[in-house]
């Protein structure tokens, strides 16, 4: 059915069994539209629909917020009713609210219709974890890296799309990556019905409703994970600022450091990411990201201080360190996100780690913009001994999770 398409046509390069070439035919096209809309949705609303950019500031943060929330309940929705079912009916829920954006005039209507949808890309979310897993039982660690490298691909085509429609700066430029972000949605959902119908796995009797919540190592990593995750907004947000603000770089740096991190990112991901595939691997693997992050932010820094080609030249270097701290770091995610799960309570746990990422990424920017940008070479090196400091954490964190798991878990670990 998908033969011919040219989802189909991607997902046959991804290899492996027909359901992980499914899923990551969905994550790719799906990812794919959330590039063409994330990089243009502030200018629609600000510049096409002329709302104050302080006003859609506070609707944007409003709705997520509030999706916070609901990633914990979807994910137990997802253990119990079945991960594809709620994932395809969140990504419906997607499709409309998106395609609802292009008849936003108000600042109440974009929060309510934002909130709809950031609700719903929680619960999809936790659902998504639980079909990862799910499918990814032959090669766990290979799959996943390779749903990271498409994962990464589909979001830079989307947004070399999204940026053509910028330049083009049209009413009409910025509805058709709206609704191109709404049919990737739908199309994803449509791909999901090529999935088998996956089982629910039971819950052990007497086990706890809300068991990721009492689980301490799990929320232990999770707090870690999303204070790890600052790392992306360095490249994103801090690392830009940087650049313009503070060095001699020509300006066109801030456009190669992207560029580097993205290839680097997918051409790297699934060589290093296969490799990691116990939660002791994971815990060694996030102490590397972290080592990494120790060495790209103090060269970041001293770009700063450094004529304008050795500038470019030190930039360059420490986005390539970066990246490859990047991969460690999601290969841990991955490591020990699922590894740590319980098979019946993989959309819970997955909601609370997404719940730990998101609000580490809300908090972000004022974190960095303030503490970083503040302090200046000193913020940077802070910067790196915060990230080595949680990093060394994750070996002791990997055998402490461990040793809370149940035996059978815990024995397969020891003989990995």
């Amino acid at each position: 059915m998908i033969k011919g398409s040219p989802a189909g046509r991607i997902a046959r390069m991804a290899g492996g069994s027909g359901p992980e070439r499914v899923l990551i035919a969905a994550s790719f096209v799906n990812r794919v539209g959330n590039g063409l809309f994330n990089a243009a949705s502030a200018l629609y609303f600000t510049v096409i629909v002329d709302l104050p950019a302080a006003q859609v500031g506070a609707a944007l943060t409003i709705a997520g917020l509030i999706g916070l929330l609901a990633g914990v309940p979807g994910g137990h929705l997802a253990d119990r009713r079945g991960a594809r079912t709620i994932m395809m009916l969140a990504l419906v829920v997607q499709a409309v609210s998106m395609s609802a954006l292009v008849l936003v005039e108000s600042w109440a209507a974009l929060t309510l219709i934002a909130t709809v949808d950031q609700i719903a890309a929680a619960v999809g979310g936790a659902a998504w974890g639980v079909l990862v897993a799910r499918v990814g039982t032959e090669r766990p660690a290979l799959f996943r890296a390779k749903l990271r490298t498409f994962v990464n691909l589909g979001v830079i085509l989307g947004t070399v799309g999204s940026g053509l429609a910028v330049a083009v700066d049209t009413r009409g430029a910025y509805v058709a990556l709206i609704l191109g972000n709404a049919a990737s949605f739908a199309l994803c959902a449509a791909l999901l019905l090529l999935l088998p119908h996956y089982p629910v796995q039971a819950a052990p009797p007497r086990s706890r409703r809300w068991i990721a919540l009492a689980d301490r190592p799990f929320l232990t990593f999770t707090a870690l994970y999303g204070a790890m995750g600052l790392q992306y907004s360095v490249v994103s947000l801090l690392l830009p600022i940087w650049i313009s603000e503070h060095t001699e770089a020509p300006r066109w740096t801030v456009a190669a450091v992207f560029a580097v991190n993205a290839a680097f990112c997918v051409l790297l991901q699934t060589r290093i990411g296969s490799r990691i595939e116990t939660p002791r691997d994971g815990g060694r693997a996030f102490r590397t990201a972290g080592l990494l992050f120790l060495v790209s932010c103090p060269m970041m820094a001293l770009a700063a201080h450094a004529p304008v080609w050795a500038a470019a030249g030190l930039l360059v270097a420490a986005i390539f360190a970066h990246s490859l701290g990047e991969i460690w770091e999601s290969s841990a995610g991955f490591a020990l996100g699922f590894g740590l799960a319980p098979d019946h309570a993989q959309g819970q746990y997955q909601g609370l780690l997404g719940l730990g990422f998101s609000t580490g990424q809300a908090l972000a920017p004022a974190i960095l913009t303030t503490t970083v940008l503040g302090l200046g070479t000193a913020g940077w090196l802070l910067l790196a001994l915060f990230f080595a400091g949680l990093g060394a954490a994750g070996p002791s964190l990997a055998r402490w999770g461990m040793r809370t798991r149940p035996q059978p878990l815990a024995a397969a670990e020891a003989t990995g």
